[in-house]
């Protein structure tokens, strides 16, 4: 496992792997029985991984309960992070859901308790309310980080803009800086690259990537199946809804049999070799079951795509980047290209 730090903006060091335990517990009624996640939270903590994700939504609060108990004594050997926004409970309120600052405190306090901690290391807001004004979000960050109760905040699941916006308000007005986004990305979801991630790229924010797998999609597995999360919780899943999927899934499946390592490895691998390239931290968020897939995460660590392969993944999987890329591809290869004619001005009719 390799380290980097989070972002260009802050000094935490995180393992290259983010360990989501969304799957600790069964509160959605389905999930890992705690021994299950007790397992794979020491198989992660032996690769090296030191990077935990987790929500006060996920599995209604019991999975920042089992990761109070295993962390216990060694609270200070791993970065760990929550969220809050949805709430704890199936039907929280209208007080207890959303990014106000009443809100913000209440989940954090009731966060720390369950993990029985005094701090988590980053604090996500986990998603946009389109209520709460952006300054209200960031001054109850601001007052979290002076408390000690967060050391760090970020936007999970925010549109560019939103980001950006936030970014600079954060450094004009000297509140606690963004520290990075968290966003869907894998290779049958790859919108991120219009915006989000060039973004990240240029403000120097972490990005946390979630679903690496598509659900499960990119495993291969629902071709012959439809077992997984595709028929216990049947959300946050893709499927071959389109002919770009289906193309997808059959070259990770050919470069499976080329390389001898599994589909769910070889796209994590692309991932991988995808956040190398990136000059700020991108990390992927694995999100397993069971210890047989945490194992095949790891697995991934060690699978060397060569370039052509690399290649063939980004090509099948690439998405249009839309206006105003691809309207201003031509006047910025013309410009790097030194062809000054695409700038000549606009002739004028003769009468």
């Amino acid at each position: 496992m390799r380290y980097t730090t989070f972002g260009r903006r802050t000094g935490l060091r995180v393992s290259q792997y983010a360990l989501g335990t969304g799957n600790f517990g069964t509160g959605w009624g389905a999930g890992a029985e705690p021994d299950e996640a007790r397992r794979m939270f020491d198989r992660f903590a032996e690769a090296g991984g030191n990077f935990l994700d987790t929500a006060d939504s996920y599995q209604f609060g019991e999975s920042e309960k089992l990761l109070g108990q295993f962390l216990d004594a060694d609270r200070e050997d791993f970065v760990l992070a929550t969220k809050f926004t949805n709430g704890a409970a199936p039907q929280s309120g209208l007080s207890r859901t959303g990014n106000s600052r009443k809100n913000m405190r209440n989940s954090v306090e009731a966060s720390l308790r369950r993990l029985g901690t005094d701090y988590v290391d980053l604090l996500w807001v986990h998603f946009p309310d389109d209520l709460t004004p952006i300054e209200e979000i960031l001054r109850g960050l601001d007052d979290l980080v002076s408390q000690g109760k967060i050391l760090h905040a970020a936007l999970s699941n925010f549109p560019a803009w939103r980001v950006s916006r936030a970014a600079t308000l954060a450094d004009l007005k000297n509140w606690a800086p963004v520290a990075g986004i968290q966003v869907e990305y894998s290779l049958v979801e790859r919108t991120a690259d219009r915006e989000l991630l060039p973004m990240a790229e240029s403000l120097g924010l972490g990005a946390a990537l979630w679903s690496p797998l598509g659900g499960g999609l990119l495993t291969g597995k629902y071709r012959g199946s439809t077992e997984g999360r595709l028929s216990d919780l049947k959300t946050l899943v893709h499927t071959e809804s389109s002919s770009q999927k289906t193309a997808i899934v059959d070259t990770v499946l050919a470069i499976a049999e080329e390389t001898g390592a599994t589909p769910a490895q070889v796209s994590v691998a692309w991932i991988n070799e995808r956040a190398a390239r990136a000059s700020t931290s991108h990390i992927p968020i694995i999100g397993p079951r069971r210890l047989n897939q945490l194992d095949d995460y790891l697995g991934a660590l060690d699978v060397a795509l060569t370039p052509e392969q690399y290649a063939r993944l980004s090509e099948v999987g690439a998405v249009p980047l839309g206006v105003p890329h691809e309207a201003s591809a031509g006047v910025r290869d013309a410009v790097q290209g030194g062809d000054a004619s695409l700038f000549a001005a606009p002739a004028v009719p003769v009468a």
